[in-house]
């Protein structure tokens, strides 16, 4: 195996291996270092399986429903076994996808764990490999308990994602902690598979990084359905036991205690950037732990950039992808088109999903900007009627003079592949005019969106 390559990627999950496929499009000798499967967390143990067993829920809720369209499906069982085991099949299948792209594209892959050394250098256990043109640190990120609190994560009754995507017998009662995306979408699955679930949120309100009215939709979707929301939450202490988990909870100036079979940590991720050779090879953090990069993702060691969840938020596999893109190119001479941090868009894929991109109305208001909501909602559209999805809304956030898209929200059935039409508008500084003079087929979800742009303009059509 030669020991020196143009670019070696420390790191093969998704900003890693992207990064060095394009690498490796461009014509530069590439290496990859990966601990584990390549993929990383998105393919094996993250977004990936997680949407298998979200599309086994999805199955679950509408066998229930199926009766009102004119199906018997009979008594519906649910088995998380059987859905865990297809969703490590999926997961599997991808991560063998990755394994054929480095063959397809000559990419040398370093099995172990790899340790960075001045010089542009990368030593994984004895062996020495060095890098011509740049290493890139791409090493991820992890789920973090809350260990003053006597939340370490046990694996038993105290897990993290990992052990909930492992398991093949679910408990009775689960409470999960904190309700961002990862929060949200498992207690979507447990709660399809006749989990009863408590969501504890410390911030006001359930998903607090979206739109506050989408916030609130989702919460009373959530309660609807049987869920326990507890939002502006603090877990003072917790008791472990062999077979339970007591809670000790204080929420609007109440205390209560939540008594759960088992605890999910979803409560933040800590960034990889432990014991990897950062100090020795002059690379700075910044003061909230991500690796300190420029415009450009280089670090403060020239020949060292890092890309993904380590070089800071948002920590979405999509944004470390477009930065391995990016990365790419530089090094191979290019010039590439300067990533928009503030157009990257934000999905949970629960039901409903939830999707936006730019500004919330809460951010509009706190930067005094002079804007129009204009909003649609998926009970007056004929798709949605028919299929019997609903529930939820498109808004368009634009500005009051010019038009400009200034945020987007959509929460309803596939808010996931609606909210790109508005990524591209925002991309291209397209105005809510130019989305309507777009013609939307008939009958479909997206036409929302062409009304909500409308709406914004004060002349919808069908409200």
């Amino acid at each position: 195996m030669p020991n020196s390559f143009d670019v070696i990627v420390l790191g093969g999950g998704p900003a890693g291996f992207v990064c060095a496929i394009r690498c490796a499009q461009l014509g530069l000798a590439t290496a990859v270092i990966e601990q584990e499967k390549l993929g990383g967390v998105c393919v094996n143990i993250g977004c990936i399986p997680t949407k298998a067993l979200l599309h086994s829920a999805y199955l679950a809720h509408v066998l229930k429903e199926s009766k009102d369209f004119g199906v018997e499906a009979g008594s519906v069982k649910t088995d998380y076994g059987v859905a865990m085991k297809r969703s490590r099949r999926v997961a599997d299948q991808n991560s063998k996808g990755v394994e054929f792209l480095m063959k397809k594209h000559k990419i040398t892959v370093v099995k172990g764990t790899g340790v960075l050394q001045p010089g542009k250098k990368v030593k994984v256990g004895n062996d020495v490999h060095e890098a011509k043109k740049a290493v890139v640190v791409a090493t991820g990120s992890r789920v973090k308990g809350i260990p003053q609190i006597g939340l370490e994560i046990n694996k038993t009754t105290v897990i993290s994602s990992d052990e909930a995507l492992l398991m093949e017998r679910i408990p009775e009662t689960l409470a999960i902690i904190g309700a961002g995306a990862v929060g949200m979408e498992f207690a979507d699955i447990f709660s399809a598979f006749g989990v009863k679930v408590t969501l504890i949120e410390a911030l006001p309100r359930i998903l607090p990084i979206e739109d506050a009215e989408a916030s609130d939709t989702l919460a009373k979707s959530y309660r609807k359905r049987g869920i326990e929301v507890i939002a502006g939450a603090k877990v003072t202490k917790a008791n472990v036991a062999k077979d339970k988990v007591t809670l000790d909870v204080e929420a609007g100036g109440e205390k209560k205690q939540v008594v759960a079979a088992a605890v999910l940590m979803a409560a933040g991720r800590a960034v990889n950037t432990e014991n990897i050779g950062l100090k020795e090879c002059g690379i700075q953090l910044t003061d909230r732990g991500f690796i300190k990069v420029d415009k450009n993702l280089q670090t403060t060691a020239p020949g060292y950039y890092a890309i993904g969840d380590v070089a800071g938020p948002p920590m979405l596999a999509h944004k470390g992808s477009r930065e391995g893109v990016v990365v790419a190119e530089l090094l191979g001479g290019q010039k590439p088109h300067p990533i928009k941090y503030d157009n990257v868009p934000s999905v949970t894929y629960c039901h409903p999903e939830v999707a936006s991109i730019g500004l919330t109305e809460d951010q509009c208001k706190e930067k005094k900007l002079d804007y129009v909501a204009g909003k649609f909602p998926f009970s007056a559209n004929g798709r949605a009627r028919g299929t019997g999805e609903t529930e939820g809304f498109v808004k368009i956030l634009r500005d009051k003079r010019y038009g400009e898209i200034l945020g987007a929200h959509i929460v309803g059935a596939h808010a996931s592949e609606m909210i790109h039409e508005l990524a591209v508008a925002r991309e291209n500084e397209y105005t809510v005019e130019e989305v309507d003079l777009a013609i939307h087929a008939h009958p479909t979800m997206s036409e929302a969106v062409a009304e909500a742009a409308l709406d914004s303009l004060g002349r919808a059509l069908n409200i």
